[in-house]
């Protein structure tokens, strides 16, 4: 309203110039008029003819414009108007013999205007000439509305909602508010006071009646009817399937052709969807272009609204993604919403002067990192999340609860085969584990949260970690006495004091439940690892390449320093090496106070007492998965991981002690380069021990009645000779004859793989060719018959290596003919170049008098029975 004052102010001369011209030439017309034949007919009274004679006199004693002197004319045409008024009185009323109607027939033959009509055009510019100052100062404002703001409110609902509404014009009721504060009167300070609050509490209200409106169009937009309709593809097959559909004479109903819905006949929702941007992009123009809106001291910018309404919906919608009913949404599927929506918010950017795109990657960044840092996460949680944290931190809560403690009791256990964690049932009547944790899962959990995501998910993964070492450690302590008898006895070959000694260990049933629980935490982040690893492959291989070139340019005698165990953390974070798991736990325990006496040197006998446990009467092998119904393959990692994270830890320990006791630098030098090369040979030393000792209390316990719970103890310490990076795989074939291994699995495997033939087969698929080729049978020229797999190549190397490699393709033809009719026997991997053959001399590597002494297995050559 006040531009349209201004401009009529501005042209003001130009107006009156214009009125009285037109004033003029009417004077004219109405004179034509009233000598007209209908007119004559009429038969006016004298009152009449009179009222019309005085207009026609007003009209010609107007002054004519002249040149530039428009302003300067001054006359009053308040008669004018007053005589006009008195005509309309007298011809509109119910008493007089002529009214209007006869007025207007009595001149409309002539094919012009009609008599009132020219009278009436004559009054309103009239007003054009004298009055145009004075109207605009007494109606050149809204103010008066004020007395009917809440009828506006009304009004303005059905300009923004209605069926026939449009969006951007309700912002013009906006304005109005501006000259509310005018209504009040000077001398009653209390309706100032009233009309103030009124007016503030009007515009609130509107505008949040226009975010919610704005909220609603980006909502019905980001919906499965909206955009989420243009998402939904056939596949080949559905599009072959309707295509022959529609060439039948008796189609199926229900099925049209591939495009149907394209069709202008049939796009009634993709017509929806269009109306629905445009009323978006209209909205998002006038709210940008709109200026700021002033009432009393408050200052309302709508574009700031907009921003705050876009982003904080962002924010809400975000959240509900990541949940559905009764369970947490696949990341896939959350990644795909994300992307949805963006594409709304880049198409309402388009027609908005400021960056939104910044206030997404604000929240984004909000949701990943939930550090201390101000420049990054505010101290206050938004309201919207309903103190539920941030969505990472329920997405690792989550998985923690579901997928690592299984919580929810769905029969949770990891699928070796497939590299993921399946589930016996729906996770909280949602999707199975697999659903969450294959590669292309966390690929997509990677891709959302980051690194920062990334890092509150292994934070929270060492805190759950770390309460389970901690029972480790006072396990550990607990049993020190039982478990320094068990080594005492090991070492004396007293079997009747080792049998006591282990059933001196209390608690063995819970503290497996807690190596297992923390075995499947190992495995979640092995896999997390890994899927960043394949991340930040895809993304920045540059960066990936970096970290593995100069993490396998590092040899293992490199002393700890803070720059290197950093970059090897690093290293492990993103996939890169071998021993991720142990440096995984050195990190932990190094964090903790866990490890911190000699009591951790007997974790293995603590963990071969695993071997006495009642969990092996429930233990079932699955060939499908690779593993035990109740997890007991995690074991295994946790076992491997557990000893190798201790004795870096100790370590690491015992050299921070000598640093503070030796001054002399150069001196110490030399004792840390030994120290990483030694801590390397103590924990294969620790590891074949632990093969050892639970190899012996299996097999001295071998009877027809402990058969089945044997067969999977066999089986497990087959698997952490094949999961752990320290072990050679040949460390078993020193304990436990060849041919029984070979036998459980022909039993395990035959039927299942019978009928089955890979047209390639590799170790990781047929165990049983694995055996073959690593059989001293199968390789009679071969004088180190160490069996080596692929899958840890860089970690160990030895001389003999190269030679192994070489003729493995010459052995796996000869074997493929040979083997044609055998049936593949189980998840042995005795491949060609897995590990290398270990350092002659380890503690665990001599053979003893022990449990074995009716087998001699020959490293190179058949079993022979004594």
């Amino acid at each position: 309203m006040g531009k349209l004052c201004c401009l009529v102010r501005k042209y003001i001369a130009a107006i009156k110039g214009y009125a009285l011209s037109y004033l003029s030439s009417c004077a004219g017309r109405i004179r034509f008029l009233l000598g007209t034949p209908g007119m004559v007919a009429l038969d006016l009274d004298a009152t009449l003819k009179g009222l019309f004679q005085q207009v026609l006199h007003c009209l010609e004693n107007i002054p004519k414009p002249q040149g530039e002197n428009v302003p300067a004319i001054t006359c009053d045409l308040t008669d004018l108007r007053k005589h006009w008024l008195s005509i309309l009185m007298i011809v509109t009323s119910s008493r007089s013999s002529i009214n209007i109607r006869h007025l207007e027939k009595a001149t409309m033959s002539t094919g012009k205007e009609g008599l009132v009509s020219e009278g009436n055009a004559a009054y309103s510019w009239s007003r054009c000439v004298d009055e145009l100052e004075s109207q605009l100062s007494k109606h050149g404002s809204l103010k008066k509305l004020y007395f009917y703001h809440q009828h506006l409110t009304t009004v303005f609902r059905n300009t923004m909602f209605g069926p026939e509404g449009r969006p951007q014009h309700c912002c013009a009721w906006l304005g109005a508010a501006c000259s509310f504060p005018e209504c009040a009167s000077a001398i009653i300070p209390e309706e100032v006071n009233k009309i103030g609050r009124d007016s503030i509490s009007y515009v609130e209200s509107l505008i949040e009646s226009i975010m919610g409106g704005l909220e609603g169009l980006i909502n019905i937009l980001d919906s499965e009817g909206g955009f989420g309709s243009l998402e939904m593809q056939l596949s080949p097959e559905q599009a072959a399937l309707r295509l022959n559909n529609i060439t039948r004479v008796k189609a199926v109903p229900g099925l049209s052709a591939p495009g149907n819905e394209s069709y202008p006949d049939n796009s009634s929702s993709v017509k929806m969807l269009e109306a629905a941007m445009q009323r978006l992009t209209s909205l998002c123009s006038v709210l940008n272009d709109m200026e700021p809106i002033c009432v009393l001291n408050h200052v309302f910018v709508l574009r700031e609204y907009m921003r705050d309404c876009i982003i904080g919906n962002f924010r809400r919608r975000f959240h509900s993604m990541i949940r559905t009913d009764n369970c947490l949404q696949r990341p896939s599927i959350i990644e795909s919403l994300l992307r949805r929506h963006l594409s709304i918010i880049h198409l309402a950017e388009q027609h908005i002067s400021m960056d939104l795109t910044e206030g997404i990657r604000e929240v984004l960044l909000a949701e990943s990192f939930t550090g201390l840092f101000s420049n990054l996460q505010v101290s206050e949680r938004p309201v919207e999340t309903n103190g539920g944290g941030s969505a990472i931190e329920i997405i690792c809560s989550w998985y923690i609860e579901n997928i690592v403690r299984d919580a929810s009791r769905t029969g949770v256990v990891f699928d070796a085969t497939h590299n993921c964690f399946r589930s016996s049932q729906p996770i909280g009547g949602g999707y199975l584990a697999e659903s969450f944790t294959d590669k292309r899962e966390l690929k997509a959990l990677v891709r959302l949260f980051g690194g920062y995501g990334i890092d509150k998910m292994d934070k929270m993964l060492s805190e759950h970690t770390s309460a389970l070492l901690n029972c480790i450690d006072s396990a550990l302590r607990s049993n020190r006495d039982a478990l320094e008898g068990l080594a005492g006895s090991v070492n004396s070959g007293d079997r009747i004091e080792r049998d006591a000694n282990l059933r001196q260990i209390i608690d063995i049933e819970t503290l497996a439940d807690f190596c297992i629980q923390a075995g499947q935490a190992i495995t979640f982040r092995q896999l997390l690892v890994e899927a960043v690893g394949a991340v930040l492959e895809e993304k920045v291989p540059l960066v990936y390449s970096l970290i593995k070139g100069l993490t396998m340019q590092l040899p293992d005698e490199v002393p700890d320093k803070n720059e290197i165990i950093r970059l090897r953390r690093v290293a492990s974070s993103v996939g890169v090496g071998d021993k991720h798991d142990a440096e995984w736990v050195h990190s932990i325990l190094a964090e903790s106070t866990s490890a911190s006496d000699n009591s951790w040197i007997l974790l293995p006998y603590l963990c071969s007492a695993f071997m006495v446990s009642n969990m092996w009467s429930s233990a079932v092998y699955d060939v499908n998965t690779g593993g035990f119904s109740n997890n007991l393959h995690c074991l295994a990692r946790c076992i491997s991981a557990v000893v190798g994270g201790s004795e870096y830890t100790r370590m690491a320990k015992e050299q921070r002690i000598n640093s503070l006791s030796n001054g002399h630098t150069d001196e110490l030098q030399e004792t840390e380069l030994l120290s990483r090369s030694s801590a390397e040979s103590n924990i294969k030393s620790a590891m074949q021990l632990h093969v050892k000792l639970s190899a012996g209390i299996v097999l001295d316990s071998w009877n027809d009645s402990s058969r089945p719970h044997i067969v999977p103890k066999l089986i497990f310490l087959d698997q952490l000779c094949e999961l752990s990076p320290y072990l050679p795989r040949s460390t078993l074939e020193a304990h436990i004859p060849y041919t029984i291994l070979r036998s459980i699995y022909h039993q395990l495997y035959g039927a299942a793989q019978m009928g089955s033939e890979p047209t390639e087969p590799s170790p990781r698929q047929s165990p049983l060719i694995s055996l073959a080729h690593a059989s001293p049978s199968m390789r009679p020229n071969r004088s180190d018959t160490t069996p080596r797999s692929h899958t840890y190549e860089s970690g160990y190397h030895s001389s003999s290596g190269s030679q192994h490699d070489d003729g493995y393709e010459v052995d796996r033809r000869t074997g493929e003919r040979q083997l044609r009719s055998m049936r593949r026997s189980g998840p042995l991997d005795y491949g060609a170049s897995r590990k290398a053959k270990f350092v002659e001399g380890s503690s665990s590597g001599s053979h003893g008098a022990g449990s074995l002494q009716r087998f001699a297995v020959s490293r190179s050559g058949p079993l022979s029975y004594k």
